[in-house]
């Protein structure tokens, strides 16, 4: 639908359109123009005016918005500013203003965009010798190509009458009579844009074709990364999307905050990373559309509205997630030793309370870090798996380690909440039972904690793992040497997996772990 624009005519509102509104508005200033000077020439201005109101209200407006018809018949009535006679004055001269020149694309000569077009009308000169230029320059390191880009984007298109009057000039009212826009015409130049608008089209349709590749693989690329979003922040996250980074989802997450932050601001979180993740994708589903489709709407404020929503989206996410990381600025841990009398050189590790007791409703992994944190069933609190780390020493004394790892704001609270930590562990003779989750104390906020476990075991011991041992190993079993002083030495290369160790016996050796089968076949051999 065209624009319409309201004024006021003698008194009376009238709608019309915008084409129109310019003709009347020149008609009106030949008028001023030719009586504003002369005795009683405002009252014959306003008589004029008067009439053209009459004769708007008589005719039959279609929708009550004047056209460009309309007014062209309005003129016929009344006729042209010339025809008016003036008193005491005997020139003809036609007084209609000056007309203020402006660039523009010009759509009616176009090639690609106009933009040569325009130029050509705006220096009255022929576009075909400024298509020339562009290519010659185009040749010098592609700066016609680029300064034609830059001129396609920051000049306007010429779409409305004012806007080709404001672009021709005094030329308008000529080139109008013999129908605007037809530059190209006879003669050598005018064959030479024949040829230029020939090459246009073929480069517009691989130009079109190109945009439509682009345009479709934005909309499968957005369409794609929406739907991982949502599975991601409302479903269990499958394996084929997960990318090994983690197993949650939006449900837990807030679960999880809550751990972390107030209620409150856990639910901020969220939605905020929702807004920042969402709109980017979205447009980029928009843009692809716009590309395939090629059409115009006017979107600017809403894409302005909904670009500040983005970036205030991401500023209130970064300063409430920098003020929630203040407490992860230090780090402090907390070290327990104890010697196991165990007259024995076999040592059986067995497992106290399991993480299947715990009747878990929630869980969070980070592969990457052997990570893992539950949440427990009705008493909804978190749960933390340890870590299991051997070490060979020549002590003959096997000897326990708890070490107990958190962040907070100082060093000091980050000991304080380190010790805090709430882990068990048993011995019973010779059996070492080991809790396979620790919890949080009552209140408490998690602070990335993590407890490992060292067994300090002489070589040559023999060890015996229940099956849900291997749950208390990382990816792979760590061993490394330490001397007498319990310090470390070196790494152990080991083969065994944690998978492996359930239900049989080991021997401890400087090579790493040997099944106990392994090491009587080969006594028995020799």
């Amino acid at each position: 639908m065209d624009k319409t624009i309201k004024i006021n005519l003698a008194g009376t509102l009238f709608n019309i359109e915008e084409d129109a509104y310019y003709m009347l508005r020149d008609y009106l200033q030949a008028i001023n123009n030719r009586f504003h000077n002369i005795q009683g020439g405002n009252e014959t201005i306003e008589d004029i005016e008067s009439r053209i109101s009459e004769i708007f209200q008589s005719q039959k407006i279609t929708a009550g918005v004047i056209s460009k018809p309309d007014v062209e018949a309005m003129i016929k009535i009344l006729g042209k500013p010339e025809d008016f006679e003036v008193p005491g004055n005997q020139s003809n001269t036609v007084f209609t203003g000056p007309i203020k020149r402006r660039l523009y694309r010009n759509p009616d000569d176009s090639v690609f965009s106009g933009v040569c077009g325009g130029i050509g009308a705006y220096l009255n000169s022929d576009p075909v010798w400024i298509r020339i230029a562009f290519i010659i320059f185009s040749l010098f390191f592609g700066i016609g190509f680029f300064v034609y880009l830059a001129l396609w984007i920051a000049i306007p298109n010429a779409r409305s009458e004012y806007q080709k009057r404001e672009l021709y000039g005094e030329n308008y009212h000529r080139l109008n009579a013999a129908g605007i826009g037809t530059n190209i015409s006879g003669g050598p130049g005018g064959a030479i844009n024949e040829i230029f608008g020939a090459i246009g089209k073929f480069f517009y349709i691989v130009f079109r074709i190109i945009m439509i590749f682009f345009g479709v693989t934005f909309v499968a690329l957005g369409f794609s990364a929406l739907l991982v979003v949502f599975l991601a922040f409302f479903f269990k996250n499958p394996e084929f999307i997960s990318m090994g980074s983690m197993n949650s989802n939006l449900f837990f997450m807030h679960d999880f905050l809550n751990f972390i932050v107030d209620p409150s601001i856990s639910m901020w979180i969220i939605v905020l990373s929702f807004i920042a993740l969402l709109l980017p994708l979205c447009a980029f589903v928009y843009w692809g559309i716009k590309m395939i489709f090629w059409f115009r709407v006017r979107d600017g404020v809403i894409s302005l509205v909904l670009f500040i929503t983005w970036v205030a989206s991401l500023i209130a996410l970064t300063v409430i997630l920098v003020n929630a990381g203040v407490s992860f600025s230090k780090y402090g841990e907390s070290t327990s030793q104890e010697i196991l009398q165990n007259k024995r050189d076999t040592l059986f590790i067995m497992t106290g309370r399991k993480v299947e007791d715990l009747h878990t409703k929630k869980e969070f992994k980070i592969p990457e870090n052997q990570y893992s944190m539950f949440i427990s069933d009705p008493e909804s609190r978190l749960c933390i798996r340890p870590r299991l780390r051997l070490s060979v020493t020549d002590e003959k004394t096997i000897k326990i380690e708890i070490r107990k790892k958190s962040m907070a704001v100082s060093r000091i609270d980050a000991v304080k909440k380190a010790e805090s930590l709430i882990y068990d562990y048993r011995i019973s003779r010779d059996t070492l039972y080991l809790d396979e989750y620790f919890t949080l104390s009552e209140g408490r906020k998690w602070s990335a904690e993590m407890i490992e476990v060292g067994l300090y075991i002489p070589e040559k011991t023999t060890l015996y793992f229940d099956n849900t041992c291997e749950n208390l190993f990382p990816d792979r079993i760590r061993l490394n040497r330490v001397d007498k002083n319990m310090e470390y030495m070196s790494d152990i290369d080991n083969d065994t997996q944690p998978w492996q160790i359930g239900g049989r016996y080991w021997i401890l050796s400087r090579e790493g772990l040997v099944k106990a089968s392994l090491l009587t076949e080969g006594k028995s051999t020799k």
